[in-house]
C-alpha cells in the first residue's frame, strides 16, 4: 500500500510512468538481490526497503550483496511504531511488572514469523533486559493475533496498525510503544525508554520502518531530482492523510543520514542475531 501510494504521487511530481512490481521472498533479500546485481535498468529501479534489508544480513550470512555497501540511500519516507501488548486477561499492566513476572515466570512472546521487525523487537527487549523469553513464531499476523487475543502466549511486540483496534476494544492492553518517544495514536503509553529506564531499556529503539534505496551507480543527478520530488509528496496533504491508517510518521534521514542509519541498524542486529543464535 505505502509502495503504490508513493509511486502514484511521485509519478505524478516527475511527469513519468513508475511500475510497482511485487518481489516476496527470504525476508525481502529476493527483491534486494535482484537490485544488488544492477544491470539493465539499475539506472531508473527504486526499492522500498524495510527492516528486512538489515535484518536479513544478520539472519542470511551468505547473502550476495553488502547491504550498505552496494546501494544508493534516497531517503526514509515512514516509521511505525511496534507496541508491546500483552492479553487483556494478563496480570501485568505496565514494562516493570513484566519484566519482574518474566524474572520468575516462564514467559512467551510471540511474532508473525522469524527475522520479523516483530521478532526482532522481542529478541532485542529480551536481550537488554536480561530475560530468558520462549519465542513463538506464527506464520503471519493471521495467526500470531488469535493466539495472543486468547491469551495462549505472553507478550507480542507487533505493529501499530494491526494491534491499535485491539488495544481500542480493550482486548489488548498496550503497555508501551518501542519508538524514544510516545506515539500520537497511544498518548498515554510510555515508551520502552521511558517505561524500562530501570532495567537497562533507556536506550531502546526500534520500529518499522520503509525507505527508498537504488543501486549504487544511481546517477547523482537522478538522486538530488529524486529526493527534491519526495520532499514534495511527503509535504503533500495526500501523503499526510495517507499516513495515520498505519500509525505512523514521515521519515526524516535523508542520503548519507539515511545510510549511517541503515549502517547502524546493521550493527545491532547481528549483535541480537548472534546472542539469539539465530543465524541461518
Amino acid at each position: 500500500m505505502l509502495s503504490r501510494k508513493v509511486a502514484d504521487l511521485l509519478q505524478r511530481e516527475l511527469d513519468t510512468s513508475i511500475v510497482v512490481e511485487n518481489r516476496p521472498g527470504a525476508g525481502s533479500t529476493v527483491a534486494t538481490g535482484q537490485l544488488a546485481r544492477g544491470g539493465r535498468g539499475a539506472d531508473h529501479t527504486l526499492l522500498m526497503a524495510s527492516p528486512g534489508h538489515t535484518i536479513g544480513a544478520s539472519l542470511y550470512p551468505n547473502l550476495r550483496y553488502d547491504p550498505v555497501a552496494d546501494f544508493a540511500f534516497v531517503r526514509n519516507v515512514i516509521n511505525i511504531p511496534n507496541v508491546m501488548v500483552v492479553p487483556a486477561s494478563s496480570p501485568y499492566s505496565s514494562v516493570a511488572e513484566f519484566i519482574e513476572g518474566a524474572q520468575t515466570e516462564d514467559l512467551t512472546f510471540s511474532s508473525s514469523g522469524i527475522g520479523t521487525s516483530i521478532h526482532m523487537s522481542g529478541e532485542l527487549f529480551k536481550y537488554i533486559a536480561k530475560l530468558d523469553l520462549a519465542h513463538v513464531p506464527f506464520r503471519g499476523s493471521g495467526e500470531m493475533l488469535p493466539a495472543l487475543l486468547s491469551g495462549d502466549v505472553d507478550v507480542s511486540f507487533d505493529n501499530m496498525p494491526s494491534v491499535y483496534p485491539h488495544i481500542q476494544a480493550g482486548k489488548l492492553k498496550a503497555l508501551a510503544v518501542t519508538t524514544p518517544e510516545a506515539s500520537e495514536f497511544l498518548p498515554d503509553v510510555p515508551s520502552i525508554q521511558q517505561a524500562g529506564k530501570d532495567y537497562g531499556l533507556e536506550n531502546f529503539e526500534t520500529y518499522a520502518w520503509f525507505g527508498l534505496i537504488a543501486h549504487k551507480s544511481f546517477p547523482e543527478a537522478g538522486m538530488a531530482k529524486l529526493q527534491a520530488a519526495l520532499d514534495n509528496v511527503m509535504s503533500s496533504e495526500e501523503f499526510k492523510t495517507f499516513l495515520p491508517q498505519f500509525g505512523a510518521q514521515a521519515g526524516q534521514v535523508v542520503g548519507d543520514d539515511f545510510r549511517q542509519f541503515i549502517q547502524n541498524e546493521v550493527a545491532k542486529w547481528a549483535e541480537v542475531s548472534e546472542e539469539a543464535n539465530l543465524k541461518r
